[in-house]
């Protein structure tokens, strides 16, 4: 194998690790978005970690996290303004690849 074989073996590799965590970040942030917002809907145990698995789901409707926004809008109504509930979205996030790389 060539030096050249070589990094574009490290490059291909590198990229799937990169699509790998962003998921994984992706699916945390959407299960702890889910557990915020059954807070808020004053679900808790069992039924909050139900409705943190239903928000996880409804990512896989459509290609990006519009499908989790409506989901997560229509479930609030008015509770929460749809501006903090994208700056919440946005920050946990943050918080998820935090959690993901403290795990590594």
């Amino acid at each position: 194998m060539t030096t050249f074989d070589d990094r574009e073996n490290a490059f291909e590799n590198k990229f799937a690790h990169d699509q790998e965590m962003q998921f994984r970040a992706e699916a945390r942030r959407n299960k702890l978005m889910g557990l915020w917002v059954a807070d808020i809907l004053g679900k808790t145990g069992a039924d909050a970690e139900a409705y943190a698995k239903e928000v996880i789901k409804s990512d896989f409707e459509e290609a990006g996290h519009e499908d989790v926004m409506r989901k997560l809008m229509a479930d609030v109504g008015d509770r929460v303004p749809e501006a903090e509930l994208r700056a919440k979205y946005v920050a946990l996030l943050v918080e998820a690849k935090a959690q993901l790389m403290s795990e590594i």
